[in-house]
């Protein structure tokens, strides 16, 4: 069956992608589809209620928290999408040097991923973020820096068994270049494993980046971001839900999406858990 029909037979992958190109769509057209300006302050409409003229009602500042959703939306994907590229690249690299090259080379290596994790992953992200200041650029920096690791490990645990096939050894026995047999040969065929769990690490740098923004160190105010609306409505928690839960189900909605995509896109691709 060709990978094409494979797709179209996969109910969950459709239902998983449907979710991500909407989002992605309305990322792409905030400017056209938020009625209001996500940062404009307007005392006299605070605390309102859900609405036609503010379909998620407005927050403590008088903002329409519809806006601020779509538009925070951006900031949000972004952040699952860059959280997660950093860490893909690195750890490929890595992971394929490791497992060719192998000896003390795979040595060292393994060795600098058992300390890191040594310690809490989200220990180590906040540590980092509190040594460069809060922020999106010291949230990447940090996420690049302890997020390569399980990337690494998954192509280098591939990349050892791949080397001894039939196709490697033909290519090493033709004078194939080292960097050749690694990136032309080995990794396309190492790499499906990585790209289905980069889905799954998608959910987690969300939430992560989420939370971050939620304890003040990620994106600042007063930038829409789905983190921060939900630290800023939780003291109205019980007066005004609308501050919090829609940005909140937001989150979930989305990393929901990542999740069916990444669960169905392994069973497409033929990779196991």
């Amino acid at each position: 069956m060709s990978l094409h029909r494979q797709f179209g037979r996969q109910p969950v992958l459709m239902i998983g992608a449907t979710i991500l190109l909407v989002f992605v769509l309305a990322a792409l057209l905030a400017p056209y589809i938020s009625p209001y300006d996500p940062v404009t302050q307007n005392t006299d409409l605070r605390l309102q209620g859900p609405s036609w003229a503010h379909l998620f009602g407005t927050d403590n500042f008088g903002r329409d928290v519809f806006s601020r959703v779509i538009w925070g939306l951006r900031v949000d994907l972004q952040i699952a999408i860059l959280g997660v590229v950093f860490p893909f690249i690195i750890g490929t690299l890595v992971g394929t040097v490791a497992g060719f090259f192998g000896g003390l080379v795979d040595a060292i290596l393994m060795r600098l991923i058992d300390v890191i994790l040594a310690f809490p992953f989200l220990v180590l992200v906040l540590s980092i973020i509190a040594i460069l200041g809060p922020g999106l650029t010291s949230f990447y920096i940090a996420m690049a820096l302890v997020g390569w690791v399980s990337y690494a490990r998954l192509i280098r645990a591939q990349v050892l068994v791949l080397k001894n096939s039939d196709y490697a050894v033909a290519a090493v026995s033709l004078g194939f270049s080292r960097a050749r047999i690694m990136f032309r040969h080995l990794l396309p065929n190492a790499v499906a494993g990585s790209v289905v769990f980069s889905m799954s690490d998608a959910v987690i740098v969300l939430l992560n980046g989420a939370a971050i923004s939620y304890l003040g160190l990620g994106v600042q105010p007063p930038i829409a971001e789905w983190g921060i609306m939900v630290a800023e409505g939780q003291p109205f928690i019980t007066t005004a839900w609308w501050i919090t839960l829609f940005p909140g189900l937001s989150i979930v909605v989305l990393a929901f999406g990542f999740s069916l995509f990444g669960d169905a896109l392994g069973d497409v691709l033929g990779v196991k858990e």
